[in-house]
């Protein structure tokens, strides 16, 4: 499976980006950090990891419009503690908090919780874009400079 994804290259790393920024349980960094290794673009790299990061928040964000606390509880099984944990973070920060959506655990049930209060679609979109990219060029620049140490020893 992990061969496939790399010989895919940038198809894979939209499509796995996606999927790990919906309530599916997957890491999309490994991904990036191989094809940087491998000499692929920097830029588009991270741009093309972080657009299906964003798109797939995007869903989550939409199934809170649309599902309500029914697909909260019936269909992504989300418990009753993870959900208070997101509104306590809305509670405390606001929409400020989805600039961490991208931590693992609570960055899918924030943007679900800013669906599900209706945070309006350009302030979540703009607020996730940049946590994202944030996230994405970390790694990215992470990756680069270890792989330059590297090949300096």
């Amino acid at each position: 499976m992990q061969d496939m994804l790399v010989d895919h290259g940038y198809p894979a790393l939209f499509f796995l980006s996606f999927l790990a920024s919906t309530m599916i349980p997957l890491g999309s960094e490994w991904l990036l950090v191989v094809m940087l290794v491998n000499h692929h673009d920097p830029f588009t790299t991270v741009a093309v990891a972080t657009v299906g990061n964003c798109l797939g928040a995007c869903t989550t964000y939409w199934l809170g419009i649309f599902g309500g606390p029914w697909l909260i509880r019936r269909i992504l099984r989300i418990d009753e503690e993870a959900e208070a944990k997101a509104e306590r973070f809305y509670g405390r920060y606001g929409s400020w908090s989805l600039l961490l959506s991208w931590l693992p655990v609570i960055g899918d049930p924030l943007c679900l919780v800013g669906g599900l209060l209706r945070i309006r679609f350009l302030r979540f979109s703009a607020l996730v874009f940049v946590g994202k990219l944030g996230r994405y060029a970390a790694v990215g620049w992470l990756t680069l400079q270890g792989a330059r140490i590297a090949n300096l020893g």
